[in-house]
């Protein structure tokens, strides 16, 4: 992550071609901000500015508006997601169930060491309605949209070994992200609550439809 200028001082400026290296440095400035606040709405252009030590026209060349920098955040939150989970299916070996179950276990895992961010990811942060700024529909229907990929590639694979009982693997694929969407939400918001710590295999095992191993 680029660091962002100490609040108030002023940023060294970019050498030609280095334009790339500032929208990281904007991105990550807004990022900060929601993790110390909470709040979308501490997110604004002046707000950025700042924290990157910039003017706030300098912020237009590579966002048009808020909105825009909201996204870009969120996409990148969710390369991340991805990542994570990719790494976590390639640890799990050639088994298709150990592959099923390192993604929800990974995804469970990110939700509860990034709350913040995956308020964020998921509308719990920023509620951003298309056509207002920058961001349209389409924008909002693809975020995520590579993950959820992993989790029907695995239960596919799950089904072509006899793993598991599917018998509509995207329906149940969708099932089985609520549920865990629910799960990982409920516990950044409801971190007293006291948890069975077999919860999370209480929801996977049924609704992926996994066999006895």
């Amino acid at each position: 992550m680029a660091r962002t200028a100490p609040r108030g001082q002023a940023r060294t400026r970019n050498r030609r071609g280095e334009g790339g290296r500032l929208r990281e440095e904007i991105i990550d400035a807004a990022a900060e901000l929601l993790d110390e606040t909470g709040d979308q709405h501490a997110v604004t252009l002046r707000s950025v500015a700042r924290r990157v030590g910039i003017a706030t026209p300098s912020i237009y060349p590579h966002f048009p508006d808020q909105p825009a920098i909201m996204l870009a955040v969120v996409r990148r939150e969710f390369a991340g997601l991805e990542r994570t989970l990719r790494a976590a299916v390639a640890a799990a070996g050639d088994s298709p169930r150990r592959r099923l179950l390192a993604i929800c276990d990974t995804y469970l895992g990110f939700a509860g060491r990034h709350p913040q961010r995956y308020r964020t990811m998921f509308g719990g942060l920023w509620t951003p309605t298309p056509g207002d700024g920058s961001v349209t529909e389409t924008d909002l229907a693809l975020l995520g949209a590579s993950s959820m990929l992993l989790l029907v590639d695995a239960l596919t694979d799950c089904v072509a070994a006899g793993a598991v009982t599917s018998t509509d693997v995207p329906a149940d694929a969708t099932a089985l992200w609520v549920a865990l969407h629910g799960l990982a939400h409920q516990r950044v918001v409801s971190p007293s609550f006291p948890w069975p710590d077999d919860i999370p295999e209480r929801i996977i095992l049924p609704l992926a439809h996994l066999t006895p191993s």
